[in-house]
């Protein structure tokens, strides 16, 4: 890292993302985090660190259904809401350069994708799986829970497939996201997404872009006031 205004030997600005694939606030919110951190005259100084969260965890292993089902029917979300809901996320998608395709999206079991994440990140492409991802869910329409599916995209990101499918039999990673998890309950979250800044300042939601660069600007800000 080149020299900074908080010294040249010093940690990077950590932001932590609590997330999940199925949230289409989650992406939409990743979107507008990476735009604010291209736009931030010290990007280069900030590292993202993606954490596992279960919007849904009990729903069924091996079972899809289309979201727009499953909020008509387990949320008791009426057709005109739920239009509504679309319409606007999918204007501001739109503005952030998501394509949003509700009609094709499935709700699943996301575990095995959080896998597939932690997987992507032992090889240094973390963000590139958790992208991906929310493209499957989002854009595609594919079945994020599918083993098959989830191989492919490791395969797709330059990844083994072959290892993508073997993490994925024998349920690896699971210590790593259950230690998410329990340091989403330690932190008081229930909903996604959430963002904290350098383990001081919280964003919840998909936000403007404002509010992750001001978010930016106060966490350099403190490194800059901190003694060389």
């Amino acid at each position: 890292m080149t020299a900074s205004a908080f010294g040249p030997a010093a940690e990077p600005i950590t932001i932590d993302v609590w997330s999940d694939v199925v949230c289409p606030f989650c992406y939409l919110g990743d979107k507008i985090l990476q735009q604010a951190i291209e736009q931030f005259p010290h990007g280069g100084a900030v590292q993202v660190r993606y954490h596992s969260f279960q919007l849904n965890p009990g729903f069924p292993a091996g079972e899809a259904i289309p979201a727009d089902e499953y909020l008509a029917k387990s949320l008791r979300m009426p057709a005109a809401q739920i239009a509504a809901s679309h319409a606007q996320l999918a204007s501001r998608g739109a503005e952030a350069g998501v394509e949003f395709r509700f009609g094709g999206s499935f709700m699943v079991n996301t575990l095995d994708a959080h896998r597939m994440i932690h997987f992507a990140k032992a090889a240094g492409r973390e963000h590139d799986m958790v992208d991906r991802l929310f493209r499957a869910e989002f854009t595609d329409g594919l079945n994020v829970a599918d083993h098959g599916v989830l191989a492919d995209l490791a395969a797709e990101l330059g990844l083994s497939r072959d290892g993508a499918a073997e993490a994925l039999a024998t349920g690896a990673f699971e210590d790593d996201i259950r230690a998410d998890l329990a340091q989403a309950r330690e932190l008081g979250i229930s909903g996604v997404p959430f963002f904290v800044f350098d383990g001081k300042r919280a964003v919840s939601g998909a936000q403007p872009i404002e509010m992750f660069r001001k978010a930016l600007d106060l966490s350099w800000q403190d490194r800059a006031a901190q003694p060389a």
